[in-house]
């Protein structure tokens, strides 16, 4: 479930709240090709199925920082900011990548609002987030996350 709040004010109520989880995504190999191509970054392990079966994680995986960039589409199904002109991203803090997300994982997020803080003409929000794979023992990135909106 989506939480929304309709102005800074009440997202500012929320600090120190887990807001929820997005739904499960399904992480495809042409998702994985896209971002190789995108980034230059071919690494076999994310791009050759077939010899990914004989590597460590015994199929292709994600690339990190593939996993991180889904963090603003899957917090969209966390949390929705009303009430402002538009809202950024503005970076993180810290990110580790725990463990590899599989080919054909499904994946979601979690989030807690970890601060509220105003900014030249609006508020910079941090929030603390994990992204996990359905039943595996530990998340697969952990993230502070920097937004900010704007009025």
């Amino acid at each position: 479930m989506t939480t929304q709040v309709n102005s800074i004010e009440e997202l500012s109520a929320l600090v120190g709240t887990h807001l929820g989880y997005s739904d499960y995504r399904t992480i495809t190999q042409e998702q994985l090709n896209l971002f190789a191509e995108a980034t230059g970054d071919h690494q076999w392990i994310h791009v050759d199925p077939e010899r990914a079966k004989t590597g460590p994680f015994g199929q292709t995986i994600a690339h990190g920082y593939l996993t991180l960039a889904l963090i603003p589409v899957l917090l969209g199904g966390v949390l929705k900011v009303d009430g402002v002109s538009m809202g950024v991203n503005y970076g993180t803090n810290k990110v580790r990548f725990t463990s590899p997300v599989p080919v054909g994982a499904q994946v979601r997020a979690g989030a807690m609002l970890a601060s509220v803080d105003e900014v030249t003409g609006g508020v910079q929000v941090t929030l603390d987030v994990t992204v996990e794979v359905r039943d595996a023992p530990k998340p697969s990135c952990v993230a502070q996350v920097v937004f900010r909106y704007y009025k």
